[in-house]
């Protein structure tokens, strides 16, 4: 069977263009080494500066790198994203997302703090989710000389991206160290246990990101089968056993991509704990939609983005008529 014929008309041909891949050790070097090589002719953003930094990682880790994007045509101190790139836990950067901050960053006039965590399964949990809490500090610390509102730090990211913004806005609660003011999840990766379901969605997960890739990404998080009874919520953020006290959230996803139910588990039990939610479901949409910039669906995914985001930095009374667009 095939989910084929529920996609949007509009994302179909980027099916026929993304070759099938099992992952493996070398098919995830394979990839990991094309992506490195790949360049675009880019927009260019001229009212936004961006400045790469190395900050102290946790004791005994490396050093983590950063990308600063700081506003250039705005007043005053500003809001500021933390910033986590997907891939799986186990591939991307922060420059292959260049373009997504670039954009929210010129479309918001906050700023953005893009982290270069380190990958698994070379670096296993709790690596990835410490570096971007060190990435956090650091945010919080410094938010003074970078012109940046301490009150108003939100962390989010795309898939692998999404479901370590969620732990980190766990672990951030936990700790008490840095207030958040939002979380903003883009089909997050959250729960390990999708890959051991006795009965799956019948009609997610066959596009992009399949149950096969899914198994191999938290094998390599975890260092251990997924699924099992010790997997820490700082790893997979649906583990947590409560959700009170969690920064307000917005969360999407594509009703045909494989986290829809975990993540559909995930938005509820968020406003069973009380936790302002803000959620979208797109359909026809796979894991990666975004990937097609002209779809109206992807469109309609931006907007409601941007407005959530605008919304939780408060925002509403900037005049929008002089931003550029935002692209995906």
């Amino acid at each position: 069977m095939t989910t084929r014929h529920l996609v949007d008309p509009e994302l179909v041909a980027l099916l026929d263009q993304i070759p099938a891949t099992v992952l493996t050790d070398e098919t995830l070097r394979q990839i990991r080494a094309m992506s490195s090589q790949a360049s675009a002719d880019l927009p260019q953003f001229s009212a936004l500066s961006v400045s790469e930094r190395f900050i102290p990682g946790l004791e005994g880790a490396p050093d983590v790198r950063v990308l600063v994007y700081l506003p250039t045509s705005v007043q005053g101190v500003v809001p500021a994203l933390l910033w986590l790139h997907g891939g799986g836990y186990i591939m991307g950067s922060a420059d292959a997302e260049d373009l997504t901050v670039k954009s929210i960053v010129s479309a918001l006039g906050c700023a953005a703090i893009s982290v270069d965590y380190r990958l698994a399964p070379e670096t296993p949990h709790p690596g990835s989710v410490e570096d971007c809490y060190a990435a956090l500090k650091w945010l919080s610390t410094h938010a003074g000389e970078l012109g940046i509102d301490s009150n108003r730090i939100a962390v989010g990211g795309s898939s692998a991206g999404g479901g370590l913004a969620a732990a980190l806005a766990l672990l951030a609660r936990d700790r008490g160290e840095v207030p958040l003011a939002f979380q903003f999840l883009l089909a997050p990766m959250l729960d390990d246990r999708t890959c051991t379901l006795a009965n799956p969605h019948p009609y997610t997960g066959e596009f992009i990101w399949t149950p096969e890739a899914n198994r191999f990404g938290w094998s390599s998080l975890l260092g251990q089968e997924p699924g099992g009874p010790d997997v820490s919520p700082y790893a997979a953020a649906a583990r947590a056993e409560h959700l009170e006290g969690l920064p307000a959230t917005f969360l999407y996803v594509g009703a045909l991509d494989l986290f829809l139910e975990e993540d559909l588990e995930y938005a509820r039990r968020l406003m069973r704990a009380g936790v302002p939610t803000e959620l979208h479901v797109y359909p026809g949409a796979y894991h990666g939609f975004r990937m097609v910039a002209d779809a109206q669906v992807t469109q309609a995914a931006a907007r409601d983005l941007l407005a959530a985001l605008k919304r939780a930095f408060d925002l509403s009374r900037r005049s929008d008529k002089h931003l550029p667009a935002y692209h995906s």
